[in-house]
Order: structure tokens, then C-alpha cells, then sequence
């Protein structure tokens, strides 16, 4: 049975009073063991873990500040990938994962731990965002749990009007390319060609627009997106233009949180 993401809130405290998660307390949601004891000898710019034998791993389902390509400052990253650092040469770096489990560079995508888990403790010093990809939905909730706890503690990129939430009222042109999350009540749900359009609009002509190709609508199916018009919705991902308009392309029911 296909797992329903709206209304992602819940917390999810693993942490042991010493800050260890030792493998039976492990999540069941990050999947089986992929990688047991792998060594990091280099963490990159874009969060990647270079393992000693050479191999790559990806962390899933959060997305690391990049600085200058987020229209942010750069110290945000900075700290991000010493965190990352810090975090990965305290102990071995376990990956679990589940299908798929190499993305189209042959890295492993994983859910980390090395005593803590790295998403988490990530996500909860607001060194990340979540970011769900459509076909590893994995242990979403959590990830937005700890997401939702940094952001009301004003922590890391929190603290930073670059990474603001936005609502449909504000300028989004700077925003062209970027990462984003974007909040406001949803007008209407209309049809364009094979495409279905989430109109933020209170005038069907202005605002942000979340447009679900006709490919990706199989990922909603048994999602009744009728019913959230009227509610007040948080959508993310990359900020496009159509037609003068903000555009956010949505793949995944992951993407959407309904706020009330």
C-alpha cells in the first residue's frame, strides 16, 4: 500500500541520554544495512561522503545550504560540512537503505548514522532542509519532525532571512533556481493539458503555481487534492517561471504539508 505524506509532522526522538543510536534503536524506516563500517576521508561541497575505498554515499532526504547558489551567505555552508565532518570522524558511518539504492552517479543513497543519525542532527541544528525525492520516501516524517523543531528554535539557516520561508505575496524573482519553501492558502486545482496545477492565486492569474506533470501523477494516486483547496499548504523545491508566474514542480506527496 502506497504511504499517504500529507500533514507530515511527528517528531521522532531516538537519541539515547548519551547521544548514541546504537543499531537496534536504529530506525526502521532507513532500510536494511548497506555500507556496516565505512571510513569518510573527504566530505564535498555538496554534502557527499568520500569513503576510503573510494565509494560515495548521498544522504537521503535532506538538502545541505549551499551558500552563494542559495543566494545565502557562505558560512552557512561552511558550518554545514564541518558539522558533516565533525560527525563522520567520531566513529564508523553505517548507510542503510532502501530501493533504489544508487542514484545515476552510482552513489549510495543512504540514511547515515555514526552514534548519531547524520540527518538528524543535521536537520535539528538547521545545518538542512528536508528534501524528499519521489522515489525514496523513506522516514519522511521524521525528517520533517526535525526539521519543524530547528525552524521553531530560529537555529542555523533558520536565523537567516535567505532562508525565510516565503508566502505567494512575496517578490519570487530572486528566488529563480533556488531551493525554497513557499506557504500560503491553495485557490483552486485546474487541469493544463496532461499537467495538474495547485493555483495559490486569488485571481487564477498571479502567484505561486505547484504544477504535477502527467508523468509524475501516478506518485499521487489516491491523493485527493480537491480537498486541500482552501487550506493552508507549505510546498518546496526549485523555484521556476512559467508564463510570468513562480513555479514549483512537484513529484512527490512529500512536497506538500498541510499546515491547518
Amino acid at each position: 500500500m502506497r504511504k499517504n505524506w500529507f500533514g507530515l509532522a511527528l517528531l521522532f526522538g531516538l537519541v539515547s541520554a548519551l547521544g548514541v543510536l546504537p543499531a537496534d534503536a536504529q530506525p526502521s524506516c532507513a532500510g536494511a544495512v548497506e555500507i556496516a563500517k565505512a571510513r569518510i576521508v573527504r566530505v564535498e561541497q555538496n554534502g557527499v561522503l568520500v569513503l576510503s575505498d573510494g565509494r560515495a554515499m548521498v544522504l537521503e532526504g535532506v538538502r545541505l545550504p549551499m551558500g552563494v547558489a542559495d543566494h545565502a551567505p557562505a558560512r552557512l555552508a561552511d558550518e554545514a560540512r564541518a558539522a558533516l565532518r565533525n560527525l563522520t570522524s567520531e566513529a564508523p558511518v553505517m548507510g542503510r537503505a532502501v530501493p533504489p539504492k544508487e542514484d545515476r552517479y552510482d552513489r549510495v543513497r543512504v540514511q547515515g548514522f555514526a552514534g548519531r543519525w547524520l540527518q538528524q542532527a543535521l536537520l535539528e541544528e538547521g545545518l538542512a532542509r528536508v528534501a524528499i525525492l519521489p522515489d525514496r520516501e523513506e522516514c519522511a516524517a521524521e525528517l520533517y519532525g526535525f526539521e519543524a523543531a530547528a525552524r521553531r528554535g530560529g537555529r542555523g539557516l533558520w536565523a537567516q532571512a535567505a532562508y525565510r520561508i516565503r508566502t505567494t505575496n512575496d517578490d519570487w524573482r530572486p528566488d529563480l533556481g533556488t531551493f525554497q519553501l513557499i506557504e500560503d492558502k491553495l485557490g483552486r486545482v485546474t487541469a493544463r493539458d496532461d499537467a495538474t496545477l495547485l493555483d495559490f492565486s486569488s485571481d487564477g492569474r498571479n502567484g505561486l503555481l505547484a504544477v504535477i506533470s502527467g508523468a509524475d501523477r501516478r506518485n499521487f494516486r489516491g491523493a485527493d487534492l480537491d480537498r486541500l483547496v482552501g487550506r493552508r499548504l507549505r510546498v518546496r523545491g526549485i523555484v521556476q517561471e512559467m508564463d510570468g508566474r513562480p513555479v514549483i514542480v512537484l513529484s512527490s506527496p512529500a512536497q506538500i504539508e498541510i499546515l491547518n
